[in-house]
């Protein structure tokens, strides 16, 4: 992903590297661009940039799929314009009193204060990493070497309902700003709407898809009149934090890649305008490859240079040394690692299956036809979002069942307790055994899961979630249905769950809760969960959803935050799908699969 100036295409950009030995020829095309003459051409050239993220470990900081750790991003004008060894120390937000231009293009350079400034930006995203060590990475950021912190504000987690929003605690992101500017780092704004990064829909909240005609990033005046609240609310909040201001922000990007995307060519002026009219005065970028501006796409490399659980790599430790050795950077001494523990394995003692746990839900809600989750009456009237969610009917024959790709996106059938089968990509087709339907009025139950939306593509518009059509029994759709969502909130599980433990004298089968207890001492630690010997489902800490696990792989371990965790006793709720295992083991080493 290229920062490209707004709306000046003054930058080009190639694919960023994805293997060791790239790394290393663009390390040696840096080192060359800043030790040798290069002779002036009317634009700066963008080098190819290292886009470092991991996978997630379902750390559930927020949502579900992966997490950027950092993204590297420097701007070097074709003729050397920052000699090696060129000291920036007085370019920080703390030197920096007087302000006045800001950052600004001149010519084939950037300036900050009319003063030559080179940018390596990192990307952290506050919204999944533990509020209590965010100053624990962007401090690791600024030892590596960097001068910038990029971040992305999430919409689907800051206004999950609509007109509600959540500012505070981990989605404090103006906390997250004063603290990289007190870490003496500049800061890149993503706004949004969209944003991207892997996550679900982009950063769109999913209440978007309740308009059955929604254009999700174009000018659709439903699409635009929610993003105007939205702004509205935001905006004005970012407006205080910028460089004129005293605040640490010198650039906002505008939108992210929609190069890529691209329906609506009024869109990108429409979001410039936004941003403009509530008060945005710093620079505004685009990121887009800068040889595809208009249709942009690059590929990705997923190595970090930063664990999950704040660990430096070996990539960060050769940065720190390249910027150290090639842009005179001062090295600092490294901090003190997190502490880790390897907590005694805990055994789930109690258990409720879920077919016991429906009775004590909310009631459920009937509908002639399958509705899917956006749609449900739900969550104030803004629908689900994530989790479960189960279809009931009565059915009173035998024969061949039929989804037609319905099912989204994973979906177990069960004929009141017993299981019959998957409905999912590869499955599209199961029978009822005739030997099944041995009463009048046998339950149908599908349990369908939510597996994440698209965070891009031309399809987003289409990714709602359940049941999306009708299913057929002998070519016959099936009507009449009872839906109970099962969104996996902290609510969900701290509140609506019933106490109707029993203990787990013999391995249930089907879906079902498991409770545990970790009791630890004084001072909670870090640590990974290892749900070996468990099949598919979800863990809760302490009522958190922590992620969910697989036991196909390639992820074995997940990360716990110590401050995920309390003196004393913690609540350890596990749903699995299918079959459990006997304990629930932890480790101080990370095993992702790659």
């Amino acid at each position: 992903m290229n920062l490209l100036p707004w709306p000046s295409e003054c930058a080009s950009g190639s694919a960023e590297p994805a293997s060791l030995p790239q790394r290393r020829a663009w390390e040696r095309r840096l080192s060359a661009a800043l030790g040798s003459e290069h002779p002036a051409t009317p634009h700066t050239e963008r080098l190819p940039t290292l886009k470092a993220a991991q996978r997630s470990a379902g750390t559930g900081l927020g949502c579900p799929g992966s997490a950027y750790i950092g993204l590297i991003e420097l701007l070097i004008p074709k003729e050397r314009a920052f000699a090696p060894g060129m000291n920036q120390v007085s370019l920080t937000p703390s030197h920096i009193i007087n302000r006045n231009v800001g950052l600004k293009v001149e010519g084939s350079s950037f300036t900050l204060d009319g003063f030559p400034f080179l940018i390596i930006a990192g990307t952290i995203h506050y919204f999944r990493v533990p509020r209590e060590y965010w100053r624990d990475r962007l401090l690791k950021l600024k030892a590596c070497g960097f001068n910038t912190v990029t971040t992305h504000i999430p919409w689907n987690l800051h206004e999950p309902r609509k007109g509600w929003f959540y500012l505070t605690a981990n989605l404090d992101f103006m906390t997250f700003i004063a603290m990289a500017s007190e870490a003496e780092l500049w800061v890149i704004l993503c706004p949004g709407p969209y944003i991207g990064s892997d996550l679900d829909l982009g950063g769109l909240p999913s209440w978007l898809l309740r308009d059955p005609k929604m254009k999700l990033r174009t000018t659709y005046r439903g699409f635009t009149k929610a993003v105007d609240h939205y702004f509205d609310k935001i905006i004005p909040m970012v407006v205080q934090l910028q460089y004129g201001k005293g605040g640490p922000i010198i650039a906002v990007q505008v939108e992210n890649e929609y190069g890529s995307y691209h329906r609506d060519n009024r869109y990108m002026s429409y979001i410039k305008k936004a941003l403009i009219t509530r008060g945005i005065k710093v620079l505004l970028m685009t990121a887009d490859n800068g040889d595809e501006l208009t249709r942009g796409h690059l590929k990705r490399d997923y190595g970090a240079l930063l664990t999950e659980n704040g660990e430096r790599t070996t990539e960060y430790l050769a940065y720190q040394e390249f910027f150290s050795s090639s842009l005179g950077i001062h090295k600092p001494p490294n901090l003190d690692s997190i502490p880790m523990a390897v907590y005694k394995s805990v055994v789930t003692e109690y258990y409720m299956s879920l077919w016991d746990v429906m009775p004590y839900l909310e009631e459920p809600i009937s509908s002639v036809k399958p509705i899917c989750m956006e749609e449900l009456s739900v969550n104030q009237g803004n629908g689900q979002s994530y989790g479960y969610i189960l279809y009931e009917t009565v059915i009173t024959t035998s024969g061949l069942l039929t989804a037609k790709n319905h099912v989204q996106d994973r979906g177990q059938v069960f004929l009141d307790e017993n299981f019959l089968g998957i409905f999912d990509r590869s499955t599209d087709q199961l029978t009822i055994p005739r030997k099944m339907v041995y009463n009048d009025n046998p339950r149908l139950r599908i349990l369908v899961e939510n597996q994440g939306r698209l965070a891009y593509g031309q399809d987003i518009n289409k990714e709602r979630k359940g049941l999306i059509g009708d299913i057929y029994l002998n070519k016959s759709p099936l009507r009449n249905f009872k839906i109970h969502s099962l969104d996996m909130k902290t609510k969900f599980i701290q509140r609506d769950l019933p106490n109707i433990w029993k203990p787990a004298v013999f391995k249930h089968r089907g879906p079902a809760f498991f409770l545990g207890i970790l009791r630890i001492g004084n001072d909670p630690r870090d640590t990974f969960i290892k749900m070996e010997g468990w099949t598919k489902g979800v863990i809760f800490i302490n009522g958190k959803n922590l992620g969910r696990y697989w036991n196909i792989g390639p992820q074995e371990t997940f990360y716990l935050p110590g401050p995920w965790l309390r003196p004393g006793s913690n609540e350890i709720i596990v749903f699995e799908e299918f079959k459990p295992g006997l304990e629930i083991h932890f480790t101080n080493i990370s095993r992702l699969g790659y």
